[in-house]
């Protein structure tokens, strides 16, 4: 990864919480941030006078107070901003194309009124060409851990695959890249389809230690490349969105795929994505890859 991070920042709570993440996650990987603010895309409850120049105003002076307190915090972060007219989605996805990650706030468990996890939200999850992170307003582990996995309990990267071969290379580079820097483990969780086994009384196990067996294997490469990364490999045999979300509880970050789609076509998250961004109490990493 040599683009930089980008953040859409809008005055809300979970943009701001989203900022503060994403300059430590600027500093870990050692790449330059990017504060970006849409004048013309502001949230419903940020009191704002309608004329374009108090809106222009209002940005830049969000942007000049969000870039000095993350100076404070961090001394070696390399921040610019980026005051934009262009609708908050294009300018994200615009972005996208050169970026390593994109981060984006959300205002809490289950809610879809921001800005950031609401409708433009999930547009820019669907087809950035890059990882893009959602963060909650009010996460403990950024606004009280600093950064820090160990102060709020939280000891794992957790990646969830839907297929155990090739395809998963892009969810489980991010992972274990991520674990790395975070000083953590890695959980893949691999949960199966109940149809694929109900053909004959030992589907299951059958079906379960074949599965395993492809993890293994598929896992041989990553555990030579990052030796130091504990790993806990997990096959279940239940609803793949409640076994990430069981196993979300302590986990540092979660990470969920998504197919690659083209740009013109409508963006599109999957049934588990979707109930992971939702739910998980961390921040959600969306990957694409295929």
């Amino acid at each position: 990864m040599t683009g930089p991070v980008v953040v859409g920042l809008d005055g809300s709570p979970g943009s701001v919480t989203a900022a503060w993440w994403a300059a430590d996650e600027a500093v870990r990987r050692g790449l330059p941030l990017v504060l970006l603010h849409s004048w013309t895309t502001q949230p419903l409850d940020v009191p704002i006078p309608q004329e374009a120049a108090s809106k222009q105003r209002y940005g830049q002076d969000l942007l000049h107070r969000m870039e000095a307190e993350l100076l404070h915090r961090y001394s070696d972060l390399k921040p610019t901003t980026e005051l934009v007219a262009e609708p908050a989605a294009q300018a994200l996805l615009a972005r996208s194309r050169g970026a390593s990650l994109l981060v984006l706030g959300s205002r809490g468990y289950g809610s879809m009124a921001s800005f950031l996890l609401g409708s433009i939200s999930l547009h820019v999850l669907g087809l950035a060409r890059c990882p893009a992170v959602t963060v909650r307003a009010g996460d403990p582990a950024v606004e009280t851990g600093w950064g820090h996995p160990a102060a709020v309990d939280r000891g794992e990267v957790v990646v969830g695959l839907s297929d155990a071969g090739a395809a998963s290379d892009p969810l489980l580079e991010f992972a274990f890249a991520a674990a790395e820097s975070y000083g953590v483990g890695v959980r893949v969780v691999r949960a199966l389809p109940r149809h694929a086994y109900l053909t004959s009384p030992d589907g299951e196990a059958r079906l379960e230690a074949e599965e395993r067996a492809r993890l293994t294997t598929t896992l041989v490469m990553w555990r030579e490349m990052f030796p130091d990364v504990p790993v806990v490999a997990q096959v279940v045999t239940e609803s793949a969105a409640p076994a990430l979300l069981s196993a979300a509880t302590r986990s540092w970050l979660t990470v969920v795929g998504r197919r690659r789609r083209p740009a013109h076509m409508t963006w599109r998250l999957g049934p588990v994505a979707h109930a992971v961004l939702h739910h998980a109490p961390c921040p959600v990493a969306v990957v694409p890859h295929g």
